[in-house]
């Protein structure tokens, strides 16, 4: 296995490899903002990043809004560091709005339907009151908002791109909403052009080397504002073109092409590691791309040896024990695959369970 230079860049600049943040809000804040949908997958994306870390450490973040899971930049959920939330919203929720717009007429959810609701969802959870999406949504009916088909999850979708709500704290196994200026009473707001450069140094500072296209597709700007932001970036960052393509990267990347150690990793479902490019391929051989991702956009769990994608992983949490079953790409020798099975320790710690493979 031959490491890519961009992939070995790419380890160190998402923090995979020493990582120096201490504080799960830390990771958050560097990494700009991290694909969040699939829960539990998201936070091991956190924790991978964050030595010692655990499960019930970041849980525990989230209930007290150090850092917000709510919809951003693209049509998805994110986590987003708390302090970051306003200025990332105002630049990016126009974009995200646009793009909900075809599915709110369709769903019939016009200005005065989906004001109605607001109000409604503002007055039910003012005062720190926290509601699962069913509680809120039987409360909509019993105002006669019908929530039938997909309204509900575009009435929420609304609700956050407009600042008014974001995740509260889970009850038990189930997700609650919670007013968003409650969450997070601080507003950090920036003039747009210093969102554009602050939101360009954030991503490839944590993400490069990676092109104009990634930035594009991972924040969701169109093509003029991306480039905007970058050259409004200035010294923050720095370009190299390999194979005619211009990657950019902050400053102290660029040396961070070797690799001294063997680096193994067992990355979570939508990782920012992939999901947050459009060409994968200095990571991943084309020929594998189908076994770690689908045609309709889901990332697998994946196997990382020195920045390569070379399987995939599923989990199963039992009372006593975590089950994970391996699924490589190609033949590896046995002392190989013993060797990636040793590092799956710190995903055990992180649940604070055992780790048995299938």
């Amino acid at each position: 296995m031959n490491p890519n230079p961009i992939a070995i860049q790419r380890l160190h600049s998402q923090q995979l490899i020493q990582s120096d943040h201490t504080s799960v809000s830390g990771v958050v804040r560097w990494m700009g903002a991290m694909q969040a949908q699939d829960y539990d997958m998201a936070k091991w994306g956190i924790g991978a990043r964050l030595l010692g870390s655990t499960e019930a450490q970041i849980e525990a973040a989230l209930d007290r809004g150090e850092i917000v899971r709510t919809h951003i930049m693209r049509p998805t959920w994110h986590f987003v560091a708390a302090d970051d939330i306003y200025w990332l919203l105002d630049l990016t929720a126009p974009h995200v709005k646009r793009a909900l717009a075809g599915y709110l007429r369709k769903q019939e959810l016009d200005e005065p339907v989906l004001q109605k609701s607001g109000g409604l969802i503002e007055q039910a959870l003012d005062g720190q009151q926290y509601l699962t999406r069913q509680e809120i949504m039987t409360l909509l009916q019993q105002h006669g908002i019908p929530t039938n088909d997909l309204r509900s999850a575009n009435i929420m979708f609304w609700a956050e791109l407009t600042g008014l709500v974001c995740n509260g704290p889970r009850r038990g196994k189930a997700h609650t909403y919670g007013l968003l200026r409650e969450r997070v009473p601080v507003v950090r707001r920036l003039d747009r052009d210093e969102a554009l450069a602050e939101l360009a140094t954030r991503y490839f500072a944590s993400h490069g080397p990676a092109s104009l296209r990634d930035f594009v597709w991972w924040s969701g700007l169109g093509s003029t504002d991306a480039r905007k932001a970058i050259q409004l970036a200035g010294p923050a960052l720095v370009s190299q073109t390999i194979q005619d393509i211009t990657y950019w990267m902050a400053p102290e990347t660029v040396d961070k092409q070797q690799l001294t150690d063997q680096h193994i990793h067992f990355l979570p479902a939508f990782d920012e590691f992939m999901v947050s490019y459009t060409d994968r391929s200095a990571s991943i051989n084309p020929v594998h791309v189908r076994q770690a991702m689908t045609g309709n956009g889901i990332f697998w769990p994946i196997i990382v040896v020195d920045g390569q994608v070379i399987g995939v992983w599923k989990r199963a949490v039992k009372p006593t024990h975590l089950q994970l079953d391996c699924s490589f790409f190609a033949g590896y020798p046995e002392p190989l695959i013993r060797q990636i099975r040793d590092q799956i320790a710190p995903y055990g710690a992180y649940w604070q369970l055992p780790v048995r493979f299938k």
